[in-house]
């Protein structure tokens, strides 16, 4: 059924199909009775999914990666599809509209993404507007902050800590988004001095909270060995939570699109299939350094269950789709659970 339904969707852009599906599935999914059909149908329940991390009751491993829902208004609707936790964003202090379109474009034939969308969001201030009113009933859900593109990296760290104030009370966890491809200089932020900078600065807000949240580091596929290994440290010196791996690549190896159909695309972060060895070595990369002390979340080309298995095997205890999830459709957060309930 849902290869008929993508294939339909597919002759849409692929801006404009996410927002045609997101769009109505929300209006569909406040029918009381669709509603909770859909959650009967998509969810899977079993012990062996549950776990605590962070200081956080995960009903099971497999989450919505940020990107997906930028602003917050899909919450509700993709909770219904089975998802254990939920990341919004990346949200930027002030609104702003990205890059110019099209920025999304699919590589079909590598089950694949490229986007280059560039934080477009409606600002914080209209995110903590809408989470102030949204019941979340015993979701998790995760904010995922960035700096707006005309700050200047020297000043992104106030960035971030506009987001981290205003969020505060109404997530469960952050990412610092350092890493996304779509952002002149943004990666710039992942270098030790300016990393450190920003992560003290957070921990040091958190820590003067009457109620701590779990601050975790989102990093590109892209970092040589060596360059993680010195973020690994960076992690350990400002006691953050933990690390999200990965973001999206700027390789465009092996890929079997036509180097003319890539080259007409240009810039952009790459996921999807075409990502996933490359994760899961860096998830692995981590784990091995850091002996398995800093928890990881997994994310980057899963796009079969066994993709999401190879990722907890190598040292995740979390995994996030998205790329995945457009191309296999909504059993698939019930596929990844079955197999991992039964490993």
């Amino acid at each position: 059924m849902y290869p008929l339904l993508r294939s339909i969707l597919f002759l849409l852009p692929p801006e404009k199909a996410h927002h045609f599906t997101v769009s109505l599935f929300s209006i569909v999914s406040k029918i009381p009775l669709l509603g909770s059909f859909f959650q009967s149908i998509y969810s899977y329940k079993h012990e062996r999914l549950e776990q605590e991390l962070f200081g956080l009751k995960f009903p099971n491993p497999v989450g919505l990666a940020a990107g997906f829902d930028k602003d917050g208004k899909y919450i509700r609707p993709m909770s219904k599809l089975g998802f254990g936790f939920i990341e919004i964003g990346t949200v930027t202090p002030k609104p702003q509209v990205g890059n110019p379109k099209p920025r999304m474009f699919r590589l079909s034939k590598d089950q694949g993404l490229i986007n280059r969308m560039g934080f477009n969001n409606e600002g914080v201030d209209a995110l903590v507007s809408r989470l102030k009113n949204f019941d979340k009933k015993g979701l998790i859900i995760g904010g995922n902050i960035g700096k707006n593109k005309d700050t200047p990296n020297e000043k992104a760290v106030e960035d971030y800590k506009i987001c981290f104030e205003k969020l505060h009370p109404y997530v469960d966890y952050f990412v610092v988004n350092v890493s996304s491809p779509n952002t002149p200089n943004l990666r710039a932020l992942q270098e030790r001095g300016p990393l450190t900078e920003i992560l003290t600065t957070l921990v040091t807000l958190n820590n003067s909270k009457k109620k701590q949240r779990p601050i975790l580091l989102k990093i590109a596929p892209d970092l040589g060995d060596e360059q993680i290994e010195e973020i690994i440290e960076v992690i350990e010196e400002t006691k953050l939570n933990g690390i999200i791996a990965t973001n999206t690549t700027i390789s465009r190896d092996n890929l079997h699109e036509s180097k003319d159909a890539i080259e007409a695309i240009g810039n952009g972060g790459l996921s999807g299939a075409p990502l996933t060895k490359r994760a899961t070595e860096v998830i692995r990369h981590i784990a091995t350094k850091s002996k398995g002390t800093i928890p990881i979340i997994g994310v980057g080309g899963i796009n079969s269950p066994q993709d999401a298995i190879d990722k907890i095997n190598a040292g995740a205890s979390l995994v996030q789709i998205y790329t995945g999830f457009i191309y296999q459709g909504p059993t698939f957060i019930k596929r990844i659970n079955k197999l991992v309930a039964t490993k």
